[in-house]
C-alpha cells in the first residue's frame, strides 16, 4: 500500500530529472534550447495523481537555482498559488462526447477563456487549438470523437481564442492538442484539410501513418 506522500514524492523525482537534464545550470547545450517566459523556464503539468501534493512540489521547484514556472491544466482550485498560469485541453464541453462529433468544445472554451480573465488575471493564460479528435486507434481508446468538418473545427476552436485574445492582450503560448497527436487524430497536417464521407470524423486516423 503507498504512503501517502507517495505520489508527491514521485512527482518530485521526475521534476528534478527534468531539470537535472534539461534545464538546470549543468544540463548543458539543451539549457539554451529549453521553453522560458520572461528568462524563466516553463514546465507544463498534465495531472496524473489526485494525491498530489502541489503545494509541497511548489516549495521544492522554487528553492532551485533557476525555478520554474508551473502550467496547470484547466484550472485548480485546490492548489492556487502553487501554479503560474493554467492550459486548456481539448474536450467536446458539458453536452459530453456526441456520437458524430458535433461537440467540438466551444462553450468549455469560453467559459476557459473568461474565467482566466475574470478570475485570474495574474496568471498565465494558454489557449488551445485542435483540429479535432478520434482515439479509436488508441489502445486507451474510449471511443471519443470530435469532428473535423473539413476543417471547420479547428476554424471554429481558433475563433473562440482570438475573441478573447488580440494583439494588446496576447497570450503568451498557443497549444497544438493533443500535441498534434496522430493516435488521438488531432494531427494538423492532415486533419484540417479532411474531408470524407463521414464528416471528416473518424476515417482521417485510418490510412496510412
Amino acid at each position: 500500500m503507498d504512503h501517502p506522500g507517495y505520489d508527491t514524492d514521485a512527482v518530485i523525482v521526475d521534476l528534478q530529472y527534468l531539470y537535472d537534464r534539461y534545464i538546470g545550470p549543468e544540463a548543458g547545450p539543451s539549457r539554451s534550447a529549453y521553453l522560458r517566459y520572461n528568462g524563466r523556464p516553463v514546465i507544463f503539468i498534465f495531472p496524473k495523481e489526485s494525491n498530489t501534493d502541489w503545494n509541497r512540489i511548489r516549495q521544492v521547484t522554487r528553492s532551485w537555482p533557476d525555478p520554474p514556472l508551473l502550467i496547470y491544466k484547466d484550472m485548480s482550485d485546490k492548489y492556487p498559488n502553487a501554479f503560474d498560469g493554467y492550459y486548456a485541453w481539448v474536450q467536446p464541453g458539458r453536452d459530453g462526447w456526441a456520437r458524430d462529433g458535433s461537440n467540438y468544445g466551444e462553450d468549455y472554451l469560453n467559459y476557459f477563456y473568461r474565467n482566466m480573465q475574470e478570475h485570474h488575471p495574474d496568471k498565465l493564460a494558454v489557449g488551445a487549438v485542435w483540429p479535432g479528435f478520434d482515439d479509436t486507434k488508441a489502445s486507451w481508446s474510449r471511443n471519443r470523437h470530435i469532428a473535423y468538418r473539413c476543417g471547420k473545427t479547428f476554424e471554429d476552436v481558433l475563433r473562440v481564442f482570438r475573441k478573447y485574445y488580440g494583439s494588446q492582450n496576447a497570450a503568451p503560448y498557443l497549444l497544438v492538442e493533443t500535441w498534434n497527436d496522430y493516435e488521438e487524430g488531432t494531427d494538423v497536417e492532415r486533419s484540417i484539410g479532411h474531408c470524407g464521407s463521414n464528416n471528416g470524423m473518424s476515417s482521417v486516423v485510418a490510412g496510412e501513418r
